[in-house]
C-alpha cells in the first residue's frame, strides 16, 4: 500500500510540473508546434535513464521513492496521449510535415534522452 500512496503523490507532483513546463515552454515558442510536450517528453526520458541507472545500479534508493519518482512523477510528467492527440491534430490540419516531424522528434530525441541519462548516470 505504501508504493501505491508514492506512486499518488508522484504522479500529482509530476502533472503539476507537466502543466508548469509545458506552459512556459509555450509561452516562449508558441502554439504552432508541440514543443510543451515534446520538452517535457524529452526531459522526462533523460530523467528515466539517470534515475533509472542510479536507482537500480548505484543507489541504495527504497522500493517506494523509485515507485514515487520513476514510476508516479516521471510517469505523469510524460505525455504521450498529450503528443498523440497533438500529432491526429496536426494531420487533420493537413500539416503532415509537422505531424511527421513531431512524430521523428519525439520519438527519436526521448530514445537519445533515455539513453543520454544513463551514460550520465554510468559516469557518476
Amino acid at each position: 500500500m505504501s508504493q501505491i500512496l508514492a506512486i499518488a503523490a508522484g504522479g500529482s507532483l509530476g502533472a503539476v510540473m507537466r502543466h508548469l513546463v509545458s506552459t512556459g515552454v509555450y509561452s516562449w515558442f508558441g502554439r504552432g508546434f508541440p514543443y510543451g510536450t515534446l520538452t517535457v517528453n524529452v526531459l522526462g526520458s533523460l530523467a528515466m535513464g539517470l534515475l533509472y541507472e542510479l536507482f537500480l545500479q548505484r543507489l541504495s534508493i527504497s522500493p517506494e521513492v523509485r515507485a514515487l519518482l520513476l514510476v508516479g512523477f516521471l510517469g505523469a510528467f510524460t505525455t504521450f496521449s498529450a503528443f498523440s492527440i497533438e500529432t491526429v491534430h496536426l494531420i487533420e490540419q493537413g500539416d503532415l510535415l509537422k505531424a511527421v516531424g513531431n512524430i521523428l522528434a519525439s520519438v527519436i530525441l526521448c530514445v537519445l534522452a533515455t539513453w543520454c541519462g544513463l551514460l550520465i548516470a554510468r559516469q557518476l
